[in-house]
Parts: structure tokens; sequence; C-alpha cells
């Protein structure tokens, strides 16, 4: 699915994310956590990304072992089924000593004991106050940080600009109410066939998408025993406008436009609002660039602003034997020198706030939605069932909005049927 490889490109690469020393055995000297100056290798593993986020991951590596001569790094990627396969290698007592982990399996994981809580090593140096709360929090579990997060994006609302001045529109929405006038107002039907050449919004259905909309209706995707708790009247609340907006064609999804995604729907012309991530800026300046195009935060739901968020950690393998050294790994990689190295070029957004700001980020016309909603963002994250969650959720939402049962037979529906998978699973 196109969203899933996009996800993947925050990464948020492609699933879209301080040089301070700690431990007993390294100092502030660089000599990559070897007292004795010995050489040290530390395995990194990864999934695959975009030939510019390569080139730009193997530059902030190599600036790591310019200033770390004593440490090699060991750069895997992992191209297909990356976490079935880090599992199974965790397992196995064969895992690298550092690895991506998505926000959305981090619970999970974190759960079974296999990673090194990282607090031990941290220094007033590394400067964890400069991270976004939200995208920090997204690795703690139990008052233990397991991860640092290296890149995110949240969803912003892309609109065209020609496309609003044709409708009368000055600005973007600020509300969901406003988001639906809007809507109707930039659908264009020139045929008068019922099937609109333009529509107002496109958006996609996956949870992922739709789960930021719940808490501020009171409503959660989970309970605190884990369980499925979407189904909830006040959920539906939430989630029955995007379903009326549908049924009603002034909102569509990319395959009702014959598009495998909105980055490709909003380029096209077929919708005149998309909400999308920060992976669709470099989309459009690749295949678009004559789009004019502006974006914004996201219209408030129920009176509260609300994004999701995207975000990937580096991650140590408790099993590591060389933990200094893979700390002073992570410590670059999410420290400012190398998180400004690799999203120089915007492609992935930084955590820190330090780093958005000297790069520009925060004021950048495109991207400062995208950072500004990093303070109040949901992470993409909901315990360590969430897998079976989404996917139950995935498929019966979809019917619901393609008019085959109501919203709160779908998500009852839903719910009901990812319960009795975790039950059976546990």
């Amino acid at each position: 699915m196109k969203f899933n490889k996009m996800l993947a490109a925050v990464g948020v690469t492609s699933m879209l994310m301080g040089t301070a020393l700690a431990g007993c055995s390294s100092d502030s000297s660089g000599d990559g956590g070897s007292s004795d100056g010995e050489q040290v290798t530390v395995e990194l593993a990864g999934w695959g990304s975009t030939p510019e986020e390569k080139e730009l991951l193997n530059q902030t590596l190599q600036e790591f072992e310019e200033s770390h001569p004593n440490i090699k790094v060991e750069h895997e990627v992992i191209a297909d089924q990356y976490m079935d396969v880090m599992k199974t290698r965790l397992v196995g007592g064969e895992a690298a000593d550092v690895f991506y982990l998505d926000a959305f399996e981090a619970p999970g994981l974190a759960k079974t004991g296999v990673l090194e809580p990282l607090d031990e090593y941290v220094t007033d140096e590394f400067d964890v106050d400069d991270f976004q709360d939200p995208l920090l929090n997204a690795f703690k579990f139990d008052d233990k940080q397991y991860g640092f997060p290296k890149d995110f994006s949240t969803l912003a609302l892309f609109y065209d600009k020609q496309a609003f001045e044709e409708a009368g529109l000055e600005g973007p929405p600020k509300t969901w109410d406003e988001l639906r006038e809007y809507a109707d107002k930039l659908t264009v039907d020139e045929d008068g066939d019922g099937q609109p050449d333009q529509y107002g919004l496109g958006f996609s259905s996956e949870l992922a998408r739709q789960f930021y909309k719940l808490h501020p209706y009171g409503a959660k995707v989970t309970n605190e025993n884990n369980e499925a708790a979407f189904a909830s009247d006040k959920a539906i609340e939430a989630l029955q406008p995007i379903v009326d907006m549908k049924k009603d064609k002034i909102a569509a999804l990319p395959s009702d436009a014959g598009t495998d995604w909105g980055g490709d729907m909003f380029g096209q012309g077929k919708a005149a609002m998309v909400i999308e991530g920060n992976w669709t800026v470099p989309f459009l300046e690749s295949n678009f660039s004559d789009k004019d195009y502006a974006t914004a935060e996201l219209p408030t739901v129920n009176g509260e602003k609300a994004t999701a968020a995207f975000t990937v950690a580096y991650v140590m393998n408790k099993q590591s034997e060389v933990k200094d050294a893979a700390w002073e790994l992570i410590s670059y990689l999410t420290g400012k020198e190398g998180m400004k190295t690799w999203t120089s070029k915007g492609l992935a957004l930084p955590t820190r706030e330090s780093v958005a700001a000297e790069l520009g980020f925060d004021e950048d016309p495109i991207r400062k939605a995208f950072v500004a909603g990093a303070s109040y963002a949901q992470p993409w994250q909901a315990g360590p069932n969430l897998p079976t969650i989404n996917n139950n959720f995935n498929n019966q939402f979809t019917s619901a909005l393609l008019g085959d049962q109501s919203l709160e037979e779908a998500l009852k529906k839903a719910q009901e049927t990812a319960n009795k998978e975790i039950k059976a699973s546990n």
C-alpha cells in the first residue's frame, strides 16, 4: 500500500526520523567507548529508503566515524518484512546492536524485555529536553526511555491555491465544520454525471489517519487492558463526519479518483485538499513541480488541536556486547550534529526543536505546519495489540465508507473480532 511505503519515508523514511558520552568506559575524547583505543564495530540495522535519504544517512555515518575513529559502523538494510526479521533475530541472539523501531511497534517490543533502557547512558550534554515531548514519550514505558526519535512527520492539510481562488476561498479551514463547508465548495462535477472531477477533500481510511480524532471526543483506540475500545458512541461521533462527507461525494478515497494515494490525488488535481504527511512534499516537488499549493495545521477536532505523529527511534539491543559504542552511535545520530545532517534537506523532520529552528523548518512556508503539530501530536501508537486492532479496524471502516454497513455496525464488528483475536493470542 502506498501509504505504508510513504510512512517508511519518514524513517517515515521508509515506516514518516549529541555526541554525549556515557558509561564507565567512555569519555568525551570520542574514542568510541574503548578506553584502550581498540577498534569497535557497531552493527546498525534499518529498512530501505530513497536514494536521497540513503546519501544523507551515509554522510551522517561517515561524519560519525570521522569523529569516533575507533568505532566502525556496519549498516545493514533489511528490505522486506523488517519487524518479522528483527523479532526473529532478537529471539535468536543475532540482532544488530542498534536498530530502527517504529512507534507503532515500540510498546510490544519494549514489553518483551529485548531493548536496553537508555536512561543510565544519558548525560546533561545530550539535552533530552530539546526533543518534542510527544515524540520522546512514544518510546518511554514504565518510566524508562528505550529509544530516541530520529525523525518524524505529523499530518497537515495540503490545499490547492488555484482551486481555492476559483471557489472564492481565502486561507485554510480552521475547524472540521469549516473543512466540510470548504470541501463542498471545492467539489467540481463539470459534466454533471454525479462523479466529481475534483473532490473537495482526499483522505485515507486507515486507522493511522483517523485515530487522532478520537481523543478530542473523549474516545480511545484501546482500554487499560490493551483491548480494542473504539466502538463507543464518542468514537462514532468523532468518525461520522468523514463517513458523511464520503457519502455526499465531497470527500473521497484515492481509489475513487483512480489514484494510489493522497499525494498523487492532490498532484493530479483530483482533490483540492488532502490530509497527508511531510513525505508528500518531496513527492510533489519531483512529480508536480508546477503545483501551486500551501499547507496548514489540521482543522481543530471538537474544538481541540489534533494531529497524528509518525516517528521512528534508534534503539539498543539488550544483548549487545558493545553497549558503550552503541550508545555513542545513538547519541550522535539523535544528537544535534547528526540530526542536523540527516534532516538537512527536509526529507525527514528533526525531532529536536533546536535543530528544526536552526534549519529554518519552523518558519518554512510548507514545513512549518508539520513542525508546529509536533508539540500536540498523538504518536501512532496504542499498546502492544495495535497491529491486530489496526487490521480489523481498517477492514470494517472501509466497508462503512463504501456504504456496505453503518459506522456503528462496522466499529462494533471490528472491535469484537479484534478482541477475540487478542484473547486467543494471550
